[in-house]
């Protein structure tokens, strides 16, 4: 089946969810958590993929994170997508395009050290907080830290706070072919914090972004709550196992994919309504899903359940026929994930 009917089941529920978010969850600048994962492919048979440091072929899995449900995705197999620079920007346009008039605040690792990328970003006015390579060339504009300024950040210490030009490198290929790098000032105004850690002095960060309205603690603040996304790969790698490939070509990559994305949909909502924890939510959610499709199967085969009020009312949910395809594909998507749990 073509993916592209997963991923519109995907952003069906997505949008289904975002309706549901509170007024006060949805803050004025919701921020957008935005990383790579490689999954490996052990066996090497795969069609296409990208580089790998051991040298095995993998997949590169890009994803936006809002704090409670991943809100874009995309897999990643061609070679050029290896790059950071390339699988990261390319994500953040799509998700933007998806969001007219947003007010996002897009917020990314060292992966992001594009100059073309940051003017870009800049230039359409798509808030991003990223972390800068340390000793990075720039041009200073202005001293923005004030005597009055705060500088305890809670975890960190502010150390510097300046409006910076960046210096970046513009490809060039002369007529022989051959490629190299001339140095070029990229003319943006971007602010740049260096923040030293509590915990481990000598570490500093230097954190770039474009929402200079934002104070230092905001900007600090936003990129520790990047952990987020590490902690969403991390149960989607061990507790949804989307660390096995299933398929070999790019097609049934996605397909697996937004399969997941599916059942972690549902499962973090249903976590986040019970009020439950992540391996209590699954166990749960496991039984309950197992029910609900053995009732939705019979009752659109068009059997009934005439000997338990119980099974009467799930019936009754689920009498509108239109949706039968829909609800009863979700059911069938999550049993397929949950069976190799």
């Amino acid at each position: 089946m073509d993916a592209h009917y997963f991923s519109q089941i995907y952003e069906c529920i997505y949008e289904q969810y975002a309706r549901l978010y509170s007024a006060r969850e949805r803050q004025k600048h919701l921020l957008i958590r935005v990383d790579s994962t490689l999954v490996s492919d052990t066996a090497g048979k795969l069609q296409s993929s990208i580089g790998h440091t051991s040298g095995k072929k993998a997949v590169k899995y890009t994803m936006a994170f809002d704090r409670v449900l991943p809100c874009s995705a995309q897999a990643f197999s061609g070679r050029s997508y290896n790059s950071e620079a390339v699988a990261l920007p390319h994500l953040v346009w799509q998700h933007v395009r998806q969001e007219a008039g947003h007010q996002n605040l897009y917020v990314l690792d060292r992966g992001l050290q594009s100059g073309k990328s940051l003017e870009a970003f800049a230039g359409q006015q798509v808030p991003f907080v990223c972390r800068l390579k340390e000793k990075r060339k720039y041009e200073l504009r202005a001293n923005l830290l004030g005597e009055d300024q705060r500088t305890d950040l809670g975890e960190g210490v502010l150390v510097s706070d300046e409006l910076v030009w960046l210096y970046c490198g513009e490809r060039i290929q002369n007529k022989k072919g051959n490629v190299h790098y001339r140095e070029s000032l990229l003319e943006q105004d971007l602010r740049l914090l260096i923040v030293e850690s509590k915990q481990d002095p000598g570490q500093r960060y230097w954190l770039l972004t474009n929402a200079l309205q934002l104070s230092a603690e905001e900007v600090a603040r936003a990129y520790r709550q990047r952990w987020d996304m590490e902690v969403f790969f991390r149960f989607l790698k061990q507790e949804l196992h989307l660390s096995h490939l299933v398929s070999l070509n790019q097609n049934g990559i996605q397909v697996m994919l937004y399969m997941t994305l599916i059942v972690a949909m549902l499962l973090l909502i249903y976590k986040h309504a019970n009020a439950i924890g992540y391996k209590t939510a699954k166990r749960r959610f496991a039984m309950e899903v197992r029910n609900l499709a053995i009732a939705i199967i019979v009752a659109a085969c068009g059997g009934t359940w005439t000997n338990s009020s119980k099974h009467k009312k799930v019936v009754g949910i689920f009498s509108d026929h239109s949706w039968y395809k829909t609800r009863l594909f979700c059911c069938y998507t999550c049993c397929l994930v949950i069976s190799s749990w």
